[in-house]
Parts: C-alpha cells; structure tokens; sequence
C-alpha cells in the first residue's frame, strides 16, 4: 500500500491511453484496427509495469536534504538549498515540492531538473520573511521519472522542519565596516565625519605627514627635538539605550514590514555599531507598560541577549503609555545616556500630549526621537498631478508633510533631537546620528 501511495502515473501515460482509445474507435469502422488497439493496451500496460519496477528496485534510488540556515534574517533575503543525490544507474528527471511554511504564501513551488546517474545536483532559492517567530516547512516532496516517463515516484524527506525568524542580521558585518571608516552614506549624498577632539586622550606619538596640526604637543615637541602629536581615540563604555514603542501607532506597514519591524532591525544594526565601537547598548519596549529590558553594557553575548529580547516581540494595539516609560526610564537609567525613543507621531496634538515626559526624559539624557515618513505621501510629494482628484491628493500629502515639520520644530525647541526618515533608511539614518553624537561629544 505503501509504494502505491508513492506512484503516480505521469502524463505520458494518459496520452498512450488516449491514443489506445483512438484506436478503439477506428475499430467500428475498421475491424483490423481493434487488433491494434488490443496489442498497444497491452504494450501500455506492460511497459507501465517494467517502469514503477525500475524505479522501486533500489529502495534509496535518491538521497535528498534541504539544506537550512541556523536561523533566518527577518525582511531579509535568505538562502535555502537543496540537495539531491541520483543513486539509480540511469539518468533521471525530477520535479522538486517543497513545502514552504505558510507565512510565505507561495503556492506555486516547483523545479525541474534532469540528474544524470550517480551524480548529485544543488538547488537554492530564497525565502525573504516579513515576520519574526517560528516558520514550520513541511515535506521536501521529489518526485522521479525514469527515461520511460510514465510512472512518477514520490520521496519525502525532512518532514516538519522549523526554524526561527529573528531581527535582521545579515546586514551587520556591512554597517560595521562603514562605521569602523567613521564615515556613512545615504543615497550617496550624506557624510558624517569627525568634527573636533571631544574624545578620550590616548598616546603622544611622532608626526606623520597628514595629521591635524592643531594636534601638535609643543612641550613634548621641544623635548625631544622632533614634532609630536597627541592621538586621541573615540571615548568609549558611553551608554546608549532604545526604546521601542509598539503600540497601536507602530502596527503600520510598509513594503511587507511593520513600523515594529523596521525599529527592531534597527536596534539590532545599530547595537552592533555600539558594541564595535566600546560603548555600552541597551534596549527595552514599551506600550501600556515596559518590558523586554536589557540593560546597557558592552560585555560578550550582549548583542545575543538583545536578540532574544526582541524576538518575538509584537504590537499590542494599546495606546502606549509615555507616563509610565518616563517612570521607568528615571528608575532604570541612573546615569546619562543618549536615548533613542523609536516611536511614530503623525500629528502635532499627539506630540503635544506627550511632550511633558519626553521633556522630562531630556532633561537627564540626550533624547532623540525616531519617527517615520509616511512612504506613500512622499510619493504623492514627488508627482506632478494632472487632474483635479491628484491635485488634491497632493494638497492633503503637504500638508501632512508641514505637520511632520512642526513636529521637529517642536521637538527642537526643548532641545530634543529627531530623526525624521523613510522606514526603509532607517538603518542607516539611525547610525548616522549615532556617530555624528560621538564625532561632535555632545553626550
């Protein structure tokens, strides 16, 4: 019963039916032709039979495996191989199913290759999920066809597979190199660079052609009789901690991703710029109440322990209680601290109800606020309208865009950083600001 429910009869065999059938047919008005059909029925039939024995001679005619990472990059695009080994003495053409976990709605899966015998072939293609937690696969379903073609035979391999989906972290080694260069870009435009000597001293060393003259130690130059200079290097163990809001406001979407999502890949980019750079990272979230705390510090393990943190973490569709994050915030972060506050204002009376704790926030550490650019009026921005409902809809995308303005004017005021991007700059933009604070030593 067993091999029966593993063979499956291919479309080669149909169309021999359909042309015995024919036969058949012919044979009402040709008697000669029913001969023929009786002999190919039986041919049919017969070479069916010898097809499903060459394929269920060997009980391993294939060795397959998919091949998964330890753990997938959330919005990113991720790799997953197959390989299939060929363990029949003759060539064979396989179709390959797999079932991949339903978060991804495709349907559609299917490839087709031809292995010659003996030899083994690697597939790959690429999962790109757009939310974090377990992703349960299926059966990685083959199915094999001898040079015959009209029997199909089934394998299934690595049934009920998980993996989990974590923060972004594919990215990282890259944002690392450029933040090691002290430098970012965004879109080619934007250069973040080193403005004075607000860092911790570190040595006096000879001049080399190219230092800043204005870092010449004269007293050590006239002792030894021979330019010397002071380095500096970057002050370090600096507290950074984020605070991500996932309230209601924080359930908004874009490209697949959630306003949630993006500030978590954020954190998760920007803490490990913190560690490579010595200072101290640390997170927490917050909606009704705060939770998922990870307290600042640079030790091993650090950038893993904020990881777990986030994720699973997920919208609670609460109005997020700023009171109680002021609250907390004063109990859990005794010392400065540049703060980031991941949240999203669309409107000046919403900032303005919250405007007493983010104050009270700045007053003990450098505060800035992450908001979002709403991606589909900054289309609306950058269209020139042609009729009348265009025009209009392009009145309505400024004037949200004035109220995001009055938003970081107000912000400004109170002398509370912002950072006011598209969701899908955030990354970058976050790290920006991070190394322009500590190129400035305004923390």
């Amino acid at each position: 019963m067993k091999t029966l429910k593993q063979t499956y009869l291919n479309n080669k065999f149909f169309f021999a039916l359909f042309g015995v059938g024919i036969c058949y047919v012919l044979a009402f008005f040709f008697p000669v032709m029913m001969w023929i059909a009786n002999s190919l029925l039986v041919f049919v039939l017969l070479l069916t039979i010898l097809d499903a024995l060459i394929l269920f001679q060997n009980k391993e005619g294939i060795n397959a495996q998919r091949i998964l990472p330890e753990k997938l990059s959330n919005g990113d695009e991720n790799s997953v191989k197959i390989d299939v080994r060929n363990n029949y003495n003759f060539n064979i053409n396989t179709k390959i199913i797999d079932e991949i976990p339903f978060q991804f709605q495709k349907r559609d899966f299917l490839i087709k290759k031809n292995i010659e015998s003996g030899n083994h072939s690697l597939f790959e293609y690429i999962l790109e999920p757009k939310e974090r937690g377990e992703y349960s696969f299926g059966n990685l379903n083959i199915y094999v066809n001898s040079p015959i073609g009209l029997v199909s035979r089934r394998f299934a391999f690595q049934k009920d597979a998980k993996l989990p989906s974590y923060p972004s972290f594919i990215h990282l080694r890259k944002y690392e190199l450029m933040a090691l260069q002290n430098e970012f870009l965004l879109g080619g435009i934007k250069k973040i660079r080193k403005l004075g000597h607000t860092m911790e001293f570190e040595q006096i060393r000879d001049y080399v052609q190219g230092d800043d003259i204005r870092s010449i130690n004269w007293k050590a130059t006239s002792k030894t009789n021979r330019l010397m200079v002071n380095q500096f290097q970057d002050e370090k163990s600096q507290r950074i901690m984020m605070l991500i809001d996932k309230g209601r406001t924080m359930k908004m979407p874009f490209n697949g991703l959630s306003l949630l999502d993006y500030s978590i890949n954020a954190t998760m980019a920007l803490s490990h710029i913190i560690l490579k750079k010595g200072d101290r990272a640390g997170m927490m979230t917050f909606a009704k109440k705060t939770e998922n705390k990870v307290a600042a510090d640079n030790k091993s393990g650090q950038l893993k322990k904020i990881s777990e943190a986030l994720y699973n973490v997920q919208t609670d569709f609460f109005e997020s209680d700023f009171g109680r994050l002021y609250q907390d915030t004063k109990y859990h972060l005794n010392q400065r601290s540049l703060v980031l506050l991941f949240t999203n204002f669309e409107t000046l009376d919403a900032l303005n109800r919250q405007m007493k704790y983010l104050r009270g926030i700045a007053k003990n550490h450098l505060l800035v606020v992450v908001f979002f650019k709403n991606s589909e009026v900054h289309k609306l921005l950058n269209t020139n309208p042609e009729n009348m409902q265009e025009i209009y809809d392009e009145i309505i995308a400024e004037k949200f865009e004035f109220e995001k303005k009055l938003i970081i004017q107000e912000l400004r005021k109170y002398g509370i950083y912002s950072i006011y991007t598209l969701p899908e700059n955030l990354n970058i933009e976050v790290i920006n600001k991070y190394l322009e604070i500590k190129a400035r030593g305004i923390l």
